[in-house]
């Protein structure tokens, strides 16, 4: 029997790890633990103030058992990298990203840490090579299982017209969510012209959970939404406590976004998204080194639509729902790039591989 830990830096990290915990609560053989990180918010723009006691409340609720240990355990599953890997000693590192997408982050802090083995598990071939670009497969292990994440899309775990139903939309309109990064962002490029897609679609708009806390983003973020819902009520805002964007790009017909990483993750149900393009030379880290690994002006460029300004929302809404044939043998063909399996079983993938080690 193993002593597995699935650490829940953000809270949001754990729609990534849960399947896999589920896989293993399935089996029941391990001791399976939670330790949920501080999950900080900013109040009256000085004071950071902890969730960590309320998140696990809410994970004992689900069952699961937590510690505040770090030591002692024989596995262990991370939605990112950890700041200090050494504080869990000989454990295996599970590196299970909460969000694969197209910022560099990642690759740096993999390379930061080339004093720990870190076994990634990956979504596809375009992230393998991504990997051995920067030389991380000499330094890490890396498995192409899929994204553990996306299972519920494929394994039968939602019903659109129960979701539907569930979130008060009109089921005989097609659905738009807007979901936006926190950094970088492109709220107050496109935003103000949301309310033009409510008369003819559901529209939805879920943002990333930094733009609720007020630490890693501005406050401004969902202000800005809470003032316009108010005066467009037929915009949906998914509230903060709901931090898992999946059952609403399940029932979505397109999406928009930016930076994200929902954008990859939305192309793997084959269906057409828009990406806003921001300005490629202003998305930098704060070392001026680059923020994103393929620029967003480029990023799917011929299968999903792409939209510099607000004002063209509606003909890009209504080209990504009715995709020309050739964008829909492009959707096919970057979809298979990016990943390997579609078929509701990575996270099963996962714990093989793990099991296989231990």
């Amino acid at each position: 029997m193993a002593k597995i830990l699935f650490y829940i830096a953000q809270d949001y990290y754990w729609e990534s790890l849960r399947p896999i915990y589920d896989e293993y609560k399935t089996e029941g053989k391990h001791e399976l633990f939670i330790k949920v990180g501080k999950n900080q918010r900013r109040v009256l723009k000085l004071f950071l103030v902890s969730d960590k006691r309320k998140l696990e409340e809410k994970y004992k609720n689900l069952g699961c058992t937590i510690t505040n240990d770090t030591a002692g355990f024989d596995v262990v599953f991370l939605g990112a990298q950890a700041k200090n890997p050494q504080q869990f000693g000989s454990a295996l590192l599970c590196n299970v990203d909460h969000g694969p997408g197209i910022k560099t982050l990642r690759y740096r802090h993999l390379l930061k840490q080339n004093n720990a083995q870190y076994h990634c598990f990956v979504e596809g071939q375009y992230r393998v090579d991504k990997f051995k670009k920067y030389g991380l497969d000499n330094i890490h292990k890396v498995y192409d299982t899929g994204l553990p994440k996306l299972d519920r899309f494929f394994n039968g775990t939602y019903n659109k017209a129960e979701l539907i139903d569930e979130f008060g939309m009109n089921p005989d309109k097609e659905t738009v969510l807007y979901a936006p990064s926190y950094k970088p962002t492109s709220i107050f490029l496109i935003g103000d012209q949301i309310p033009k897609l409510i008369d003819d679609y559901n529209v939805i708009v879920k943002l990333h959970p930094y733009s609720w806390q007020g630490k890693y983003a501005s406050h401004s973020h969902h202000r800005f939404f809470e003032k316009l819902v108010r005066k467009y009520p037929g915009i949906h805002l998914v509230s903060a406590v709901k931090t898992d964007i999946m059952p609403y790009m399940f029932i979505s017909d397109t999406m928009i976004s930016d930076g994200s990483s929902v954008i990859n993750e939305f192309l793997s149900l084959e269906r057409c998204g828009i990406i806003v393009d921001l300005p490629d030379e202003e998305q930098t880290h704060h070392d001026g080194t680059p923020l994103l690994e393929d620029k967003s002006s480029d990023w799917l460029k011929e299968s999903f639509v792409h939209l510099s300004s607000g004002e063209d929302i509606l003909k890009a809404v209504e080209m990504a729902l009715i995709p020309s044939s050739e964008r829909k043998e492009a959707l096919r063909r970057d979809k298979a790039y990016l990943f390997s399996y579609t078929d509701g079983k990575s996270a099963a993938r996962v714990k093989q591989v793990v099991d296989s080690i231990l």
